[in-house]
Parts: structure tokens; sequence; C-alpha cells
């Protein structure tokens, strides 16, 4: 990823935002999937050829390969082919795009997490604070013992 991929300028007509949010859509439906998260989580750091990111996985290999070509379309996936074999790298570039897009809401989750901390800090000053003293009870008369 290259820093004007990240800091693109949108236009006056909007058509950058429009194609901002088709980009965004593909990522987002992307991730949707498990088996498409576990994928770029075994290229984190490694790029693997298509059988090995196939391997642990209980389908086929052409399944495989569509999950992949929708990770390619969406960005997060660049794909090398030399003859039959295709090695595949991670592309977070359009990671990038979703977690600025998700941090926009953040103030909604710190509001929560301020709410949360208070509460918390209510219960700890509860634990904090001595019992009141107990009122003193009144002693009951000694009684004679019981018959039986």
């Amino acid at each position: 990823m290259n820093i004007r991929h990240a800091l693109r300028v949108v236009d006056e007509d909007g058509s950058d935002a429009d194609l901002a949010q088709e980009r965004l859509d593909r990522v987002f439906f992307a991730l949707s999937d498990p088996v498409r998260r576990q994928i770029l989580e075994r290229l984190d750091g490694q790029a693997l050829l298509v059988s090995e990111l196939a391997a642990p996985f209980e389908i086929s290999l052409q399944a495989v390969s569509r999950h992949i070509q929708v990770l390619v379309r969406a960005g997060l996936i660049r794909q090398e082919r030399t003859g039959r074999i295709s090695r595949c790298s991670l592309d977070a570039g359009p990671l990038l795009d979703a977690a600025v897009w998700m941090n926009r809401y953040s103030k909604y989750w710190q509001q929560q997490f301020d709410v949360l901390a208070a509460t918390l800090a209510e219960i700890d000053e509860r634990r904090v604070k001595p019992p009141a003293p107990a009122l003193p009870r009144k002693r009951a008369e000694k009684r004679s013992p019981r018959k039986r």
C-alpha cells in the first residue's frame, strides 16, 4: 500500500467517494466469511501457494479458489501466477480503509466504556467503604431451661 492510496483526496463531484464506498463494500463482504478471514490470517507475514492455503480447510480446492477471488476483488490479496502455480500475499491497505471508516464510530464505543468505568468505580467504592455499624440488639431475657 502506498501513502497516496491511504490519503486519497475526494473529488468535488463525489465520484471518488462512490468508488471508495464500492471498495469498502467489497472489503466488508470479503471479511464477512470465516473461511476468508482464516485465509487472511494465514497470509499474515508470508506468501503461500493456493494449495497451501487450501490445506487446512475441509472444502474443495475450487471452493478455496473462489474465496481467494473474492479477496482479490476486495484488494486484500495479491496473486502472482507463474504457469499453473499461483502464490498469494496479503495487501492490508484496504483493511486500513475499513479501520478508518469504523473509527468514526468509536465515539459511541467510548461512551459505553465511560459508563462501564463509572459503574465499576462505583462498585469498587462500595467495596472499600466499611459497613455501617450494626444497631445493638436487645438481648432476650434469660429463660429457664426448657422442660421436656
